[in-house]
């Protein structure tokens, strides 16, 4: 015979049973997201589920933060998902935006947990990794969220405080317009996936209304014209899958916080090819491709540029020398001769600080000829953009290495971390040309005079006289024998020599300008 006691305990059993399968149920339909029909229109534009892309992003979930919100007016998560989990091994914080509710807006809570977990992620001091699906701010709920202190805004508030502190990385997979486009734009790194991604301050609907601009989706916030054009991203990809293990290997090169060093990994011999007398031409004005020599010099496999497309007459990008995560700085001859331009002033002094920040080495191949001359980037204003990327080297404190691979002249030589901007070492290859300006320039400008009083058929002889001459007096060996630069070494030395003064470079101390800020040139 059943007793009281029983029937209570029973009944207790039962309803802690009915309550865990209340909580399945919820949690499970939360985790669904919007209607089918908008699960099959990501399907139609080749996108993933925003669950489906963690699944591919993470070893495991940690846990979610505000599963339910919302959930009771039908709005799981309110379009987002906030988590922290796991990347090989390493915890990270995941702010993911669910495109299948209410096509990925911010509303009343969303913000709420976005800035949540970036308070999260700087006080536990782990990476921040942006999944980008969104229609931005929603319009019917701006008045609960917009002018207050606790409001939308809050999130870029937090991406500044952020910066430079933990590294933020942006994946974007789908549109990120109006004031979100700012998401992207104030993380490290932006990985963009073609055809799908646009980012934009108006659409072409409110151009053509208010500027009677007519443009297209694609010219006005593409992927490919923000990697090529604005600069807005970094790495151009042709799938989700490609985007997030391209996330992946990235992360490996950074810490989990500005105080920590990035891990060792075991050193791995470059990619076998020609060697680097071969790759380097002695002729200063015939071209080649830093990137070949860039992968003679690193770990096979590792290295990952960074705005490959964007003014692509400097490369830089992320690398493993000897298993040590470096950043690489270099001119490529090939495209516009290495000369710097204003985008490409920009493009270093942001590369620079992004290393700076979080302990990366750096390495500079230099093959300059100086900054671009003329009135159109003189109006740009070269001289600013100019003064940014000096700025940027002058203020890394990380171990900087400088090799003179060609020519090395005037202002560009010092943006490239010459000397006088007090690198670690400056190290010259045998090829080196160092001069205030090149053997065509310096003639013109010293005996323009002299050259203009000759017979016109005496002067072409004569300039090119005094171009030989002038050449003899800038090899490398003259300013290595005032002891301007450390050393002179062989191509089939370079990546030993680096390797082992890395080594040796890492374990300065950093020093550091006691002041509020540097006024820097914007």
């Amino acid at each position: 015979m059943t007793t009281e006691g029983e029937k209570r305990n029973g009944q207790t059993e039962a309803k802690a049973q009915s309550s865990a399968v209340v909580l399945e149920e919820k949690r499970a339909r939360a985790k669904l997201g919007g209607e089918q029909k908008y699960h099959d229109r990501l399907r139609e534009q080749n996108k993933l589920f925003v669950r489906d892309r963690l699944r591919l992003l993470l070893d495991e979930e940690c846990f979610e933060d505000g599963l339910l919100a919302r959930h009771l007016q039908d709005l799981p998560g309110d379009a987002l998902v906030t988590l922290v989990g796991k990347i090989e091994g390493r915890k990270v914080g995941i702010i993911a935006n669910d495109m299948t509710v209410k096509a990925g807006t911010w509303g009343m809570r969303t913000f709420e947990k976005w800035t949540r977990l970036q308070e999260l992620a700087g006080e536990m001091r782990i990476p921040l990794i942006y999944l980008i699906d969104s229609a931005g701010a929603r319009i019917d709920e701006q008045f609960d969220n917009y002018a207050g202190r606790h409001a939308w805004g809050n999130l870029f508030y937090n991406q500044i405080q952020l910066s430079g502190v933990i590294p933020q990385l942006c994946i974007m997979f789908g549109p990120s317009p109006a004031g979100s486009a700012y998401v992207p734009a104030l993380c490290d790194t932006v990985i963009m996936v073609d055809k799908n991604v646009s980012a934009y301050i108006g659409s072409p609907r409110l151009a053509e209304m208010a500027i009677g601009e007519k443009v297209s989706m694609e010219e006005m916030g593409g992927a490919r014209m923000h990697c090529a054009m604005s600069g807005l991203g970094d790495v151009l990809v042709a799938n989700e899958e490609e985007a997030v293990a391209l996330g992946k290997k990235y992360l490996r090169f950074f810490p989990d916080h500005w105080q920590a060093k990035p891990e060792l990994e075991p050193a791995v011999p470059p990619i076998p090819g020609r060697e680097i007398a071969e790759i380097v031409p002695e002729q200063q004005n015939v071209p080649f491709d830093v990137h070949e020599l860039v992968e003679r010099l690193v770990d096979a496999g590792s290295f990952l540029e960074i705005k490959k497309l964007f003014a692509p007459e400097l490369v830089t990008g992320l690398a493993r020398l000897g298993g040590r995560s470096i950043g690489i700085v270099a001119n490529n001859s090939k495209v516009k001769g290495g000369v710097l331009f204003v985008d490409s002033s920009d493009k270093a002094a942001r590369f620079i600080w992004m290393c700076n920040a979080f302990n990366i080495p750096l390495l500079f191949l230099q093959d300059i000829s100086g900054f671009m001359i003329g009135s159109r980037v003189e109006r740009q204003g070269i001289i600013r953009h100019g003064a940014k990327m000096l700025f940027a080297v002058a203020e890394a404190n990380v171990p900087r290495i400088a090799v003179m691979v060609r020519k090395a002249y005037g202002g560009g030589y010092l943006a490239m971390s010459g000397s006088p901007m007090h690198p670690d070492c400056v190290i010259a290859l045998p090829t080196a040309q160092p001069a205030l300006m090149g053997p065509e320039a310096a003639i013109n400008a010293v005996y323009f005079n002299k050259i203009m009083e000759l017979p016109p058929e005496e002067r072409q002889a004569y300039v090119e006289q005094l171009r030989r001459e002038y050449k003899e007096n800038i090899d490398v060996y003259s300013i290595a024998s005032e002891g301007s630069i450390e050393a002179v070494v062989q191509g089939s030395e370079l990546r030993d020599e680096l390797i082992g003064r890395f080594e040796l470079y890492s374990r300065k101390e950093s020093r550091r300008i006691e002041r509020r800020n540097g006024v820097m040139p914007v």
